[in-house]
């Protein structure tokens, strides 16, 4: 039991505390990971990427601004076809000292899977020299038609290439696409692909929008514990059948982010709309 005068004098230690905890700003709280993220927000560049070839530097300040802080590139050489020609100049220490200099961290690249079988090596000079840390099979990109076996025999040589990568300090990962939870004679591909990927030499990176289609990235985290290195964000609204910004739709954020933590994921790069990049940061930052 306390008396009155220790009931008034805790009661206004902390009534004081919560008055300064509420003057710390919210980019503090971000960075000391008290949000539900407790990694840094990043994004993928595919959707802005007509302003990146433009104005690279320009277009990751204008991302850092918004409270973005890391950042995951396509592969000039991979991506020539689909406009990163122009970056195809740039040596990856000068992409890695651009990127720092709009206060950002080149953290992981999406690769096209022909540039991995065909020039693996220069690519993961690439990736050391620019500081990257994990390298990112962006799909098989097999056919409609393709078997079970096709799909499996891709996993076969990114299993290789996993063991070539992480020789030099690299993690290779494998990112889906709505692609990979169609089924072949029954059986939904991405659960065959899971079953295949050795643990070690390939990660996977969760697209989270396949969640118009029904599949939940929490249940994967929770189902295959250690497997995932990073999640592309995006919310879907049911109602409109449309992408929303990331906290309007009908993912449950605090529940993914839980379960990623568990999980292991080690980075997020919101891949969206670039009309939704500031309410999407803005909500997980707050978060």
């Amino acid at each position: 039991m306390m008396n009155r005068r220790q009931f008034f004098g805790r009661s206004a230690m902390g009534i004081g505390g919560a008055m300064l905890a509420s003057q710390i700003p919210m980019s503090l709280h971000a960075s000391e990971g008290f949000n539900a993220l407790k990694k840094p927000l990043g994004f993928q560049v595919w959707t802005v990427k007509d302003q990146l070839i433009k104005d690279f530097p320009g277009t990751l300040k204008m991302m850092a601004d918004l409270g973005y802080k890391t950042v995951e590139m396509c592969s000039p050489p991979g991506y020539e076809s689909s406009g990163f020609g122009p970056l195809m100049s740039m040596t990856g220490k000068e992409m890695k000292n651009i990127v720092e200099d709009a206060g950002l961290t080149l953290e992981s690249t999406h690769y096209g899977m022909g540039e991995l079988r065909n020039n693996l090596k220069e690519r993961i000079d690439f990736a050391l020299e620019s500081g990257q840390k994990q390298m990112i099979c962006s799909s098989l990109w097999l056919p409609k038609e393709a078997t079970m076996s096709d799909w499996l025999k891709g996993v076969d040589e990114l299993n290789e290439m996993g063991a070539k990568t992480k020789r030099s300090g690299i993690q290779l990962g494998y990112h889906n696409h709505h692609m990979e939870f169609d089924k072949i004679d029954g059986v939904l591909i991405y659960d065959e692909l899971m079953d295949h990927f050795d643990p070690d030499m390939v990660k996977m990176q969760f697209q989270v929008a396949v969640i118009s289609i029904g599949y939940r990235a929490a249940d994967y985290f929770n189902k295959y514990p250690g497997r995932f290195i990073s999640a592309h964000l995006a919310d879907w609204s049911s109602t409109t059948e449309k992408q929303v910004p990331i906290g309007q739709g009908v993912v449950d954020w605090k529940e993914l982010f839980a379960a990623a933590d568990k999980c292991g994921v080690r980075n997020y790069f919101v891949e969206m709309d670039p009309e939704n990049f500031k309410d999407s940061a803005n909500y997980i930052l707050k978060l």
